[in-house]
C-alpha cells in the first residue's frame, strides 16, 4: 500500500502529546471512535448513538483503498481515540503502525480479523461483505463502548440488537435470490463481494488467482485472462461484478467484453457510498443490483 510513503511523518505526529480522550458536547462527553473504513464507522455510529463521535479514515468511494495515503490528522485522531476499529488481514496496516506509535492506555482496538478468528493468510480481506461479520462487530462494539461508558451498557446493547434485526431485509433478499436463481454463474474482477455472492448461491467462474492478482496489482497469467474473456464471448456467465473503485486497462477490457456480449455488469464498492446509504441499505442495494442484472438484464454501474 502507498501508506508506507507517509508512515514516517505520521509516526512523528502520533508520538506527540495526545489530546484529551473525550469530546465535550452540550450533552456531556462522548466517546471518540476512529474507524479505518466508513462501513465500520457507520455501524459504530448506530451502536454508539448520541454517546460517540466517529471519524472514518477511508470514506471516499471514488478512491482506491489499497493506495490510500493517510494524513497527519489521522494520526492525531487515532492518538486521541478511545476506540479504534480496523478490518485487519493486511487491509489497513497503516492503522496498526499509527497505534503502535501513539501510546494510549485507555484506547481499545477492535480488529475484525481477530474478532472473527481469521488467520493472517485469509485470502479475501473484504470481511464486511460476509453476512456473518457485522452482527459480531455490533455485539463487540456494544461491549467495548460499555467498557468505556458502563452507565450506558443497556443502551449500547439495545442498539446492537436493533442493528442486527435491521439486517434481516438484506439476509432475506440473499435467501430469496439463492432460492429463485440457484447456481447462477457470475464473473468478477476482484474478490470484493465474493462472500456476498457466495451467500446468494452464485457460482463464480473467475479463477481466484486472477481476482487476487488484480486486487494486489499483479499481472494475471495469460491463461487466466483468456479464460476470463471466454466467459463473456461464450456467454457462460449471467453477470460481471467488478470493483467500481479500482479499474485499469485490463478490467476495462473485461467490462468492454461483457458489454459486447450483452452481459450486465454490476459495480461494487470497498468503501460505503456516502451520503445516501448506511451499511444495511448499502448491502441490500448490492443484492438488488444482482437481482436486476439476472432477472431484468439491467446493469448497475454505480449505486
Amino acid at each position: 500500500m502507498a501508506t508506507s510513503l507517509v508512515v514516517a511523518s505520521l509516526l512523528l505526529v502520533a508520538c506527540g502529546s495526545p489530546p484529551s480522550d473525550q469530546t465535550t458536547t452540550t450533552g456531556g462527553t462522548v466517546i471518540r471512535v476512529v474507524a479505518a473504513e466508513n462501513e465500520y464507522g457507520n455501524v459504530a455510529e448506530q451502536i454508539g448513538g448520541r454517546y460517540v463521535s466517529v471519524t472514518s479514515v477511508e470514506s471516499d468511494p471514488n478512491t482506491d483503498p489499497h493506495t490510500y495515503e493517510v494524513s497527519p490528522g489521522v494520526a492525531q485522531d487515532v492518538s486521541a481515540a478511545q476506540l479504534v476499529i480496523q478490518n485487519g488481514v493486511g487491509y489497513d496496516d497503516f492503522m496498526t503502525k499509527i497505534e503502535s506509535a501513539s501510546a494510549n492506555a485507555k484506547r481499545r482496538v477492535l480488529n475484525v480479523q481477530h474478532l472473527l478468528g481469521l488467520p493472517d493468510s485469509t485470502s479475501n480481506p473484504h470481511l464486511w461483505y460476509s453476512p456473518g461479520t457485522m452482527p459480531k462487530v455490533a455485539d463487540a462494539l456494544a461491549t467495548d463502548l460499555a467498557t468505556v461508558k458502563p452507565t450506558e451498557a443497556t443502551y449500547f446493547r439495545a442498539n446492537a440488537a436493533r442493528f442486527i434485526e435491521s439486517l434481516h431485509p438484506w439476509l432475506a433478499a440473499l435467501a430469496r435470490f439463492k432460492a429463485a436463481h440457484p447456481d447462477t454463474a457470475v464473473a468478477t474482477t476482484e474478490p470484493v463481494a465474493d462472500s456476498m455472492l457466495e451467500a446468494a448461491g452464485t457460482r463464480n467462474l473467475t479463477p481466484f488467482g486472477l481476482q487476487a492478482d488484480i486486487m494486489n496489482g499483479v499481472d494475471p497469467s495469460p491463461q487466466d485472462v483468456t479464460l476470463q474473456t471466454g466467459l463473456f464471448s461464450g456467454h457462460k456467465v449471467k453477470v460481471l461484478v467488478y470493483n467500481q473503485q479500482v479499474t485499469d486497462s485490463l478490467t476495462d477490457s473485461f467490462i468492454a467484453a461483457a458489454k459486447s456480449a450483452d452481459i450486465p455488469i454490476i459495480g461494487v464498492y470497498e468503501t460505503m457510498p456516502a451520503p445516501g446509504f448506511d451499511y444495511q441499505s448499502w448491502m441490500l442495494a448490492e443484492v438488488q443490483a444482482l437481482q436486476k442484472a439476472v432477472v431484468d438484464r439491467v446493469s448497475t454501474v454505480k449505486l
